[in-house]
Protein backbone atom coordinates (compact mmCIF):
# COMPACT_ATOMS: atom_id res chain seq x y z
CA UNK A 1 0.00 0.00 0.00
CA UNK A 2 1.27 3.32 -0.91
CA UNK A 3 1.23 5.74 1.72
CA UNK A 4 2.03 9.40 -0.06
CA UNK A 5 3.12 11.82 2.85
CA UNK A 6 3.68 14.90 1.89
CA UNK A 7 3.46 18.44 3.71
CA UNK A 8 2.56 20.86 0.08
CA UNK A 9 0.78 24.48 -0.12
CA UNK A 10 0.37 27.23 -2.91
CA UNK A 11 3.23 29.89 -2.04
CA UNK A 12 5.51 29.28 -5.16
CA UNK A 13 8.79 29.13 -3.13
CA UNK A 14 6.71 26.26 -1.39
CA UNK A 15 6.73 24.49 -5.12
CA UNK A 16 9.71 25.40 -6.04
CA UNK A 17 11.38 23.43 -3.57
CA UNK A 18 8.66 20.77 -3.28
CA UNK A 19 10.60 18.09 -5.49
CA UNK A 20 13.35 17.95 -3.19
CA UNK A 21 11.27 19.54 0.20
CA UNK A 22 14.01 20.59 2.45
CA UNK A 23 12.22 22.51 5.58
CA UNK A 24 15.47 23.33 7.40
CA UNK A 25 16.30 25.29 3.62
CA UNK A 26 12.75 26.26 3.25
CA UNK A 27 12.16 28.04 7.03
CA UNK A 28 15.91 28.96 7.06
CA UNK A 29 15.11 32.98 6.72
CA UNK A 30 13.11 32.62 10.19
CA UNK A 31 15.63 34.04 12.46
CA UNK A 32 14.01 33.99 15.80
CA UNK A 33 11.27 31.50 17.09
CA UNK A 34 7.52 32.80 16.13
CA UNK A 35 5.80 34.20 19.08
CA UNK A 36 2.02 31.99 19.13
CA UNK A 37 -0.75 32.46 21.52
CA UNK A 38 -3.42 29.15 21.61
CA UNK A 39 -6.91 30.08 22.11
CA UNK A 40 -8.75 27.08 23.07
CA UNK A 41 -7.08 24.41 25.02
CA UNK A 42 -9.03 21.44 23.86
CA UNK A 43 -7.80 18.40 21.99
CA UNK A 44 -5.90 20.46 19.40
CA UNK A 45 -5.14 22.86 21.55
CA UNK A 46 -3.40 21.00 23.88
CA UNK A 47 -1.22 19.30 21.04
CA UNK A 48 -0.33 22.70 19.76
CA UNK A 49 1.20 23.32 23.31
CA UNK A 50 3.04 20.02 24.00
CA UNK A 51 4.52 20.37 19.96
CA UNK A 52 5.32 23.74 20.84
CA UNK A 53 7.56 22.56 23.45
CA UNK A 54 9.72 20.55 21.17
CA UNK A 55 9.67 22.95 17.65
CA UNK A 56 12.62 25.21 18.20
CA UNK A 57 11.13 27.50 15.95
CA UNK A 58 8.11 28.01 17.73
CA UNK A 59 7.17 29.86 20.98
CA UNK A 60 4.03 29.23 22.44
CA UNK A 61 3.79 29.68 25.92
CA UNK A 62 0.71 31.92 26.33
CA UNK A 63 -2.98 30.49 25.84
CA UNK A 64 -6.54 30.91 26.25
CA UNK A 65 -9.99 29.41 27.38
CA UNK A 66 -13.15 29.83 28.83
CA UNK A 67 -11.43 29.84 32.32
CA UNK A 68 -7.38 30.38 33.05
CA UNK A 69 -8.34 27.06 35.15
CA UNK A 70 -8.46 24.93 32.24
CA UNK A 71 -5.59 26.27 30.18
CA UNK A 72 -3.63 25.71 33.43
CA UNK A 73 -4.83 21.96 33.35
CA UNK A 74 -3.90 21.37 30.09
CA UNK A 75 -0.68 22.61 30.32
CA UNK A 76 0.44 20.97 33.53
CA UNK A 77 -1.24 17.52 31.83
CA UNK A 78 1.40 18.04 28.94
CA UNK A 79 4.52 18.60 31.33
CA UNK A 80 5.07 22.41 32.60
CA UNK A 81 5.46 22.55 36.33
CA UNK A 82 2.66 24.76 37.80
CA UNK A 83 4.75 27.22 39.40
CA UNK A 84 6.22 27.91 35.72
CA UNK A 85 2.64 28.64 34.89
CA UNK A 86 0.73 32.31 35.97
CA UNK A 87 -3.02 33.11 35.58
CA UNK A 88 -3.38 36.31 34.31
CA UNK A 89 -6.40 38.09 34.04
CA UNK A 90 -5.00 42.00 33.74
CA UNK A 91 -2.51 42.80 30.46
CA UNK A 92 -0.55 44.01 33.60
CA UNK A 93 -0.04 40.93 35.01
CA UNK A 94 0.40 38.87 31.84
CA UNK A 95 3.26 41.05 30.73
CA UNK A 96 5.31 41.03 33.86
CA UNK A 97 5.06 36.75 33.57
CA UNK A 98 5.51 36.82 29.68
CA UNK A 99 9.10 38.86 30.61
CA UNK A 100 9.41 36.75 33.62
CA UNK A 101 9.41 33.65 31.31
CA UNK A 102 6.52 31.88 32.33
CA UNK A 103 3.40 30.02 30.56
CA UNK A 104 0.47 32.38 30.69
CA UNK A 105 -3.14 31.32 31.58
CA UNK A 106 -6.30 33.37 31.13
CA UNK A 107 -9.71 33.48 30.34
CA UNK A 108 -9.67 36.64 27.56
CA UNK A 109 -7.29 37.28 24.64
CA UNK A 110 -7.87 40.61 25.76
CA UNK A 111 -5.04 40.31 28.33
CA UNK A 112 -2.37 39.30 25.67
CA UNK A 113 -2.79 41.90 23.31
CA UNK A 114 -0.14 43.91 24.64
CA UNK A 115 2.39 41.05 24.55
CA UNK A 116 4.97 40.73 21.41
CA UNK A 117 2.99 37.84 19.93
CA UNK A 118 3.26 37.08 15.78
CA UNK A 119 0.25 35.10 15.55
CA UNK A 120 -2.83 33.64 16.91
CA UNK A 121 -3.96 30.37 16.55
CA UNK A 122 -8.10 30.10 17.04
CA UNK A 123 -9.41 26.80 18.37
CA UNK A 124 -12.38 26.89 20.26
CA UNK A 125 -14.34 25.55 17.87
CA UNK A 126 -17.18 27.86 19.05
CA UNK A 127 -18.88 30.06 15.71
CA UNK A 128 -19.39 33.51 17.71
CA UNK A 129 -16.52 33.32 20.38
CA UNK A 130 -14.16 32.16 17.60
CA UNK A 131 -15.26 34.97 15.56
CA UNK A 132 -14.24 37.45 18.52
CA UNK A 133 -11.17 36.22 19.16
CA UNK A 134 -10.40 35.88 14.81
CA UNK A 135 -10.93 39.83 14.74
CA UNK A 136 -9.47 40.96 17.95
CA UNK A 137 -6.31 38.96 16.77
CA UNK A 138 -6.26 41.01 13.26
CA UNK A 139 -7.34 44.45 14.76
CA UNK A 140 -4.32 44.14 17.00
CA UNK A 141 -1.86 43.41 13.66
CA UNK A 142 -1.50 39.61 14.87
CA UNK A 143 -1.65 36.56 12.05
CA UNK A 144 -4.25 34.39 12.62
CA UNK A 145 -4.12 30.71 11.80
CA UNK A 146 -7.97 30.00 12.30
CA UNK A 147 -8.33 26.15 13.18
CA UNK A 148 -11.75 26.63 13.94
CA UNK A 149 -13.67 25.57 10.85
CA UNK A 150 -17.49 26.89 12.17
CA UNK A 151 -16.22 30.16 11.77
CA UNK A 152 -14.10 29.35 8.57
CA UNK A 153 -17.10 27.92 6.92
CA UNK A 154 -19.31 31.43 7.59
CA UNK A 155 -16.62 34.00 7.10
CA UNK A 156 -13.36 32.54 6.29
CA UNK A 157 -12.79 34.53 2.66
CA UNK A 158 -14.01 37.90 4.45
CA UNK A 159 -11.63 37.37 7.19
CA UNK A 160 -8.63 36.41 4.69
CA UNK A 161 -9.51 39.69 2.98
CA UNK A 162 -9.69 41.85 6.03
CA UNK A 163 -6.39 40.08 6.98
CA UNK A 164 -4.69 41.42 3.50
CA UNK A 165 -6.62 44.83 3.91
CA UNK A 166 -3.91 44.57 6.73
CA UNK A 167 -1.15 43.14 5.11
CA UNK A 168 -1.52 40.18 7.56
CA UNK A 169 -1.87 36.53 6.88
CA UNK A 170 -4.93 34.43 7.35
CA UNK A 171 -4.06 30.63 6.89
CA UNK A 172 -6.17 27.05 8.08
CA UNK A 173 -3.77 24.87 9.38
CA UNK A 174 -1.76 21.81 8.71
CA UNK A 175 -3.13 19.01 11.41
CA UNK A 176 -6.25 19.12 9.69
CA UNK A 177 -8.21 18.34 6.66
CA UNK A 178 -8.72 21.29 5.02
CA UNK A 179 -5.05 22.60 4.48
CA UNK A 180 -3.86 19.60 4.06
CA UNK A 181 -6.54 18.50 0.81
CA UNK A 182 -5.39 22.24 -0.21
CA UNK A 183 -2.12 21.23 -0.44
CA UNK A 184 -2.65 17.88 -2.16
CA UNK A 185 -4.69 19.74 -4.99
CA UNK A 186 -2.38 21.96 -5.23
CA UNK A 187 0.21 20.22 -5.53
CA UNK A 188 -1.50 18.10 -8.23
CA UNK A 189 -2.41 20.91 -10.34
CA UNK A 190 1.32 21.98 -10.40
CA UNK A 191 2.33 18.62 -11.38
CA UNK A 192 -0.22 18.72 -14.15
CA UNK A 193 -2.06 15.85 -12.93
CA UNK A 194 -5.93 15.51 -14.39
CA UNK A 195 -7.99 15.48 -11.07
CA UNK A 196 -11.02 13.69 -11.13
CA UNK A 197 -12.46 13.57 -7.31
CA UNK A 198 -10.20 15.00 -4.49
CA UNK A 199 -11.69 14.88 -0.82
CA UNK A 200 -11.54 13.14 2.72
CA UNK A 201 -12.18 10.20 4.38
CA UNK A 202 -15.33 9.84 7.76
CA UNK A 203 -13.29 10.37 10.44
CA UNK A 204 -14.02 6.88 11.48
CA UNK A 205 -13.95 3.81 9.72
CA UNK A 206 -16.35 1.32 8.90
CA UNK A 207 -14.25 -1.84 10.41
CA UNK A 208 -16.04 -5.23 9.56
CA UNK A 209 -15.50 -8.65 11.21
CA UNK A 210 -16.31 -11.77 8.73
CA UNK A 211 -16.06 -13.96 11.72
CA UNK A 212 -18.81 -12.05 13.89
CA UNK A 213 -20.11 -9.91 11.22
CA UNK A 214 -20.14 -7.14 13.52
CA UNK A 215 -19.65 -3.53 11.72
CA UNK A 216 -18.26 -1.22 13.93
CA UNK A 217 -17.57 2.74 13.81
CA UNK A 218 -16.68 5.24 16.38
CA UNK A 219 -17.43 3.43 19.17
CA UNK A 220 -20.76 2.18 17.50
CA UNK A 221 -21.36 -1.66 16.87
CA UNK A 222 -23.78 -3.51 14.65
CA UNK A 223 -24.80 -6.88 13.60
CA UNK A 224 -24.62 -7.72 9.69
CA UNK A 225 -24.14 -11.16 9.29
CA UNK A 226 -24.99 -10.49 5.51
CA UNK A 227 -22.56 -7.97 4.53
CA UNK A 228 -19.70 -9.97 3.79
CA UNK A 229 -21.71 -10.82 0.58
CA UNK A 230 -21.40 -7.19 0.15
CA UNK A 231 -17.70 -7.08 0.69
CA UNK A 232 -16.56 -7.54 -3.09
CA UNK A 233 -17.35 -5.29 -5.65
CA UNK A 234 -20.14 -6.74 -8.45
CA UNK A 235 -18.23 -7.34 -11.44
CA UNK A 236 -21.25 -6.12 -13.48
CA UNK A 237 -21.80 -2.69 -11.27
CA UNK A 238 -20.36 -1.67 -9.00
CA UNK A 239 -22.49 1.08 -8.08
CA UNK A 240 -24.73 -2.14 -6.87
CA UNK A 241 -22.71 -2.93 -4.37
CA UNK A 242 -22.60 1.02 -2.76
CA UNK A 243 -26.41 0.90 -2.50
CA UNK A 244 -25.98 -2.23 -0.91
CA UNK A 245 -23.55 -1.31 1.60
CA UNK A 246 -25.28 2.53 2.41
CA UNK A 247 -28.70 0.17 2.85
CA UNK A 248 -27.22 -2.67 5.12
CA UNK A 249 -25.49 0.28 7.46
CA UNK A 250 -28.44 2.13 7.43
CA UNK A 251 -27.62 2.23 11.51
CA UNK A 252 -24.60 3.92 11.52
CA UNK A 253 -24.29 7.72 10.83
CA UNK A 254 -22.95 7.88 7.09
CA UNK A 255 -22.72 11.74 6.97
CA UNK A 256 -21.05 14.37 9.55
CA UNK A 257 -21.55 18.16 9.52
CA UNK A 258 -17.61 18.61 9.84
CA UNK A 259 -17.14 16.67 6.88
CA UNK A 260 -19.25 19.08 4.87
CA UNK A 261 -17.80 21.96 7.01
CA UNK A 262 -14.37 21.05 6.00
CA UNK A 263 -14.55 20.43 2.08
CA UNK A 264 -16.87 23.91 1.92
CA UNK A 265 -13.34 25.43 3.30
CA UNK A 266 -11.29 23.26 0.87
CA UNK A 267 -13.97 24.97 -2.04
CA UNK A 268 -13.13 28.60 -0.74
CA UNK A 269 -10.02 27.95 -1.67
CA UNK A 270 -9.99 25.59 -4.77
CA UNK A 271 -12.99 26.62 -6.65
CA UNK A 272 -13.55 23.04 -6.71
CA UNK A 273 -17.51 21.84 -5.69
CA UNK A 274 -19.59 18.26 -4.47
CA UNK A 275 -21.42 16.38 -7.31
CA UNK A 276 -24.68 16.91 -4.99
CA UNK A 277 -25.36 19.04 -2.16
CA UNK A 278 -25.44 16.13 0.41
CA UNK A 279 -22.57 14.30 -1.03
CA UNK A 280 -22.48 10.42 -2.08
CA UNK A 281 -20.92 9.34 0.85
CA UNK A 282 -19.80 5.63 -0.69
CA UNK A 283 -18.42 2.64 1.67
CA UNK A 284 -15.07 2.28 0.13
CA UNK A 285 -12.54 -0.26 1.01
CA UNK A 286 -9.19 2.04 -0.33
CA UNK A 287 -8.35 0.11 -3.44
CA UNK A 288 -11.86 0.61 -4.65
CA UNK A 289 -11.69 4.77 -4.47
CA UNK A 290 -10.17 5.26 -8.01
CA UNK A 291 -12.98 2.81 -9.07
CA UNK A 292 -15.78 4.76 -8.04
CA UNK A 293 -15.13 8.15 -7.06
CA UNK A 294 -15.19 9.03 -11.42
CA UNK A 295 -17.59 9.82 -13.93
CA UNK A 296 -20.40 7.61 -14.36
CA UNK A 297 -19.60 7.10 -17.59
CA UNK A 298 -16.23 5.17 -16.09
CA UNK A 299 -18.49 3.30 -13.75
CA UNK A 300 -18.40 5.50 -10.77
CA UNK A 301 -20.72 7.89 -9.42
CA UNK A 302 -19.86 11.29 -10.00
CA UNK A 303 -21.62 13.28 -12.60
CA UNK A 304 -18.55 14.63 -14.03
CA UNK A 305 -14.68 14.98 -13.02
CA UNK A 306 -13.13 17.56 -10.78
CA UNK A 307 -15.57 17.14 -7.72
CA UNK A 308 -15.16 17.23 -4.06
CA UNK A 309 -16.16 14.07 -2.24
CA UNK A 310 -16.36 11.83 0.72
CA UNK A 311 -16.23 8.49 1.61
CA UNK A 312 -16.29 5.63 4.17
CA UNK A 313 -13.20 3.68 4.75
CA UNK A 314 -14.32 0.02 4.71
CA UNK A 315 -11.53 -2.57 6.24
CA UNK A 316 -11.43 -5.58 8.33
CA UNK A 317 -9.63 -5.01 11.50
CA UNK A 318 -6.02 -5.63 10.75
CA UNK A 319 -6.30 -3.39 7.38
CA UNK A 320 -4.50 0.16 7.65
CA UNK A 321 -6.79 2.99 8.40
CA UNK A 322 -7.93 6.00 6.64
CA UNK A 323 -8.07 7.59 9.55
CA UNK A 324 -9.87 10.85 8.41
CA UNK A 325 -7.31 11.62 5.67
CA UNK A 326 -7.09 13.15 2.48
CA UNK A 327 -6.93 12.29 -1.62
CA UNK A 328 -6.94 13.45 -5.22
CA UNK A 329 -8.17 10.64 -7.57
CA UNK A 330 -6.14 11.43 -10.58
CA UNK A 331 -6.29 10.55 -14.31
CA UNK A 332 -3.71 8.19 -15.71
CA UNK A 333 -2.55 9.16 -19.23
CA UNK A 334 0.52 6.82 -19.33
CA UNK A 335 -0.64 3.63 -19.53
CA UNK A 336 2.71 1.92 -19.40
CA UNK A 337 3.83 4.29 -16.61
CA UNK A 338 1.16 3.87 -14.57
CA UNK A 339 1.41 -0.24 -14.90
CA UNK A 340 5.03 0.37 -13.61
CA UNK A 341 3.35 2.53 -10.56
CA UNK A 342 1.03 -0.08 -9.76
CA UNK A 343 3.10 -2.85 -9.46
CA UNK A 344 5.07 -0.85 -7.24
CA UNK A 345 2.16 -0.57 -4.82
CA UNK A 346 0.34 2.67 -5.60
CA UNK A 347 -3.27 2.75 -5.64
CA UNK A 348 -4.84 2.21 -8.99
CA UNK A 349 -8.09 1.09 -10.74
CA UNK A 350 -8.36 -2.38 -12.11
CA UNK A 351 -8.84 -0.69 -15.73
CA UNK A 352 -5.21 1.79 -14.68
CA UNK A 353 -7.60 4.85 -15.93
CA UNK A 354 -7.55 6.56 -12.47
CA UNK A 355 -5.34 6.35 -9.76
CA UNK A 356 -5.11 7.52 -6.17
CA UNK A 357 -2.88 9.68 -4.19
CA UNK A 358 -3.68 9.95 -0.13
CA UNK A 359 -2.69 11.06 2.78
CA UNK A 360 -3.61 8.93 5.72
CA UNK A 361 -3.39 11.18 8.31
CA UNK A 362 -4.03 14.45 10.44
CA UNK A 363 -2.06 15.29 13.19
CA UNK A 364 -3.57 18.35 14.77
CA UNK A 365 -1.82 20.68 16.80
CA UNK A 366 1.34 18.62 16.30
CA UNK A 367 1.64 19.49 12.78
CA UNK A 368 0.34 22.63 13.14
CA UNK A 369 3.37 24.43 13.32
CA UNK A 370 4.45 24.05 9.79
CA UNK A 371 1.68 26.61 8.74
CA UNK A 372 1.81 28.78 11.95
CA UNK A 373 5.93 29.31 10.67
CA UNK A 374 4.59 30.21 7.21
CA UNK A 375 2.07 32.71 8.17
CA UNK A 376 4.35 34.45 10.61
CA UNK A 377 8.09 33.82 9.50
CA UNK A 378 7.14 33.61 5.62
CA UNK A 379 4.18 35.47 4.73
CA UNK A 380 1.97 33.02 3.31
CA UNK A 381 -1.10 30.55 4.12
CA UNK A 382 -1.64 26.87 3.54
CA UNK A 383 -4.98 27.97 1.95
CA UNK A 384 -6.08 29.86 -1.39
CA UNK A 385 -3.98 32.76 -2.66
CA UNK A 386 -7.59 34.56 -2.64
CA UNK A 387 -10.56 32.32 -1.50
CA UNK A 388 -13.59 32.47 -2.67
CA UNK A 389 -17.00 32.07 -0.54
CA UNK A 390 -18.08 29.51 -3.67
CA UNK A 391 -20.23 27.29 -1.20
CA UNK A 392 -22.29 28.29 2.14
CA UNK A 393 -22.69 25.33 4.69
CA UNK A 394 -26.68 25.27 5.20
CA UNK A 395 -28.98 23.17 7.27
CA UNK A 396 -32.54 21.62 6.09
CA UNK A 397 -34.52 20.27 9.24
CA UNK A 398 -35.42 16.41 9.01
CA UNK A 399 -38.23 16.88 11.24
CA UNK A 400 -40.98 19.59 11.71
CA UNK A 401 -39.41 22.36 14.25
CA UNK A 402 -42.10 24.84 15.97
CA UNK A 403 -41.27 28.50 16.40
CA UNK A 404 -39.10 29.12 19.29
CA UNK A 405 -37.01 25.81 19.07
CA UNK A 406 -33.52 26.43 20.29
CA UNK A 407 -31.25 25.21 17.25
CA UNK A 408 -28.43 24.05 19.96
CA UNK A 409 -25.34 23.11 18.57
CA UNK A 410 -23.97 20.48 20.83
CA UNK A 411 -21.75 17.11 20.79
CA UNK A 412 -18.04 16.23 19.38
CA UNK A 413 -19.41 17.06 15.84
CA UNK A 414 -21.00 20.37 16.82
CA UNK A 415 -23.75 19.18 15.09
CA UNK A 416 -27.84 20.68 15.41
CA UNK A 417 -30.34 18.24 16.47
CA UNK A 418 -32.82 17.38 13.52
CA UNK A 419 -30.71 19.68 11.13
CA UNK A 420 -29.02 18.00 8.65
CA UNK A 421 -26.01 20.01 6.68
CA UNK A 422 -25.98 20.39 3.12
CA UNK A 423 -23.57 22.80 0.93
CA UNK A 424 -25.38 25.11 -1.72
CA UNK A 425 -23.78 27.75 -3.79
CA UNK A 426 -22.43 30.61 -1.93
CA UNK A 427 -24.65 33.97 -1.66
CA UNK A 428 -25.28 37.20 0.28
CA UNK A 429 -26.99 36.67 3.86
CA UNK A 430 -31.42 37.34 2.83
CA UNK A 431 -34.48 36.53 4.68
CA UNK A 432 -35.51 33.75 1.89
CA UNK A 433 -31.74 32.05 1.52
CA UNK A 434 -30.66 29.66 3.62
CA UNK A 435 -28.71 30.56 6.52
CA UNK A 436 -25.03 29.73 7.22
CA UNK A 437 -25.06 26.85 9.67
CA UNK A 438 -23.05 28.04 12.15
CA UNK A 439 -24.84 31.64 11.62
CA UNK A 440 -27.61 29.94 13.02
CA UNK A 441 -26.67 28.13 15.59
CA UNK A 442 -27.56 28.51 19.24
CA UNK A 443 -30.35 30.67 17.85
CA UNK A 444 -34.22 30.43 18.29
CA UNK A 445 -36.44 29.98 15.44
CA UNK A 446 -39.00 32.95 15.31
CA UNK A 447 -41.31 30.94 12.76
CA UNK A 448 -42.33 27.32 12.28
CA UNK A 449 -39.87 24.77 9.51
CA UNK A 450 -41.33 22.29 8.12
CA UNK A 451 -39.61 18.79 7.91
CA UNK A 452 -37.37 18.94 4.41
CA UNK A 453 -37.10 22.90 4.31
CA UNK A 454 -34.31 25.11 4.24
CA UNK A 455 -33.44 26.69 7.53
CA UNK A 456 -33.19 30.79 6.22
CA UNK A 457 -32.24 33.80 7.50
CA UNK A 458 -35.91 35.00 8.38
CA UNK A 459 -36.98 32.13 10.09
CA UNK A 460 -34.31 32.62 13.02
CA UNK A 461 -33.60 35.17 15.26
CA UNK A 462 -30.11 36.77 15.15
CA UNK A 463 -28.52 39.43 17.18
CA UNK A 464 -27.28 41.32 14.30
CA UNK A 465 -24.51 43.06 16.58
CA UNK A 466 -23.05 39.30 17.35
CA UNK A 467 -19.45 39.66 15.56
CA UNK A 468 -19.97 36.63 13.14
CA UNK A 469 -22.93 38.35 11.78
CA UNK A 470 -20.63 41.50 11.61
CA UNK A 471 -18.19 39.75 9.88
CA UNK A 472 -20.42 38.03 7.57
CA UNK A 473 -22.03 41.52 6.72
CA UNK A 474 -18.29 42.29 6.19
CA UNK A 475 -18.16 39.06 3.88
CA UNK A 476 -20.72 39.67 1.70
CA UNK A 477 -20.19 43.13 0.88
CA UNK A 478 -17.10 41.90 -0.26
CA UNK A 479 -18.09 39.09 -2.47
CA UNK A 480 -21.33 39.89 -3.32
CA UNK A 481 -21.33 44.28 -3.63
CA UNK A 482 -23.76 44.48 -6.72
Amino acid sequence: MFLFIIACNNSPSHFQNNKYMNFHTYFSSIAKPVNACIVGSGGFGRSFLAQGMRTPLLNCRVAVDVSAEVVVHAMTQIGIAEDQIRVCETPESALQAWHDGCYVATSDLVNLLGLPLDIVVEATGNPEAGARYAKMALDAGFHLALVSKEVDSVVGPGLAHMARQKGLVMTPVDGDQPSLLIGLITWAQVMGFEIIAAGKASEYDFVYDHETGAMSSNGMVVGLPMFKSFWSLDAEDPRTTIKARAKACHQLPQRAVPDFCEMQVVSSATGFVPDTPEFHVPILRISEVPELLRPVSEGGVLAASGKLELFHCLRKADELSFAGGVFVVIRCHDAATWSLLAGKGHVVSDDQKTALMYIPRHLLGLEAAISVLEAAGLGVSSGGVDPKPTLDLVGKATEFLPAGTVLKMGGHHHSIEKVSPLLVEGAALADDRPAPFYLIANCRLSRDVRKGQFICIGDVEIDTSSVLFQLRSYQDTVFFAS
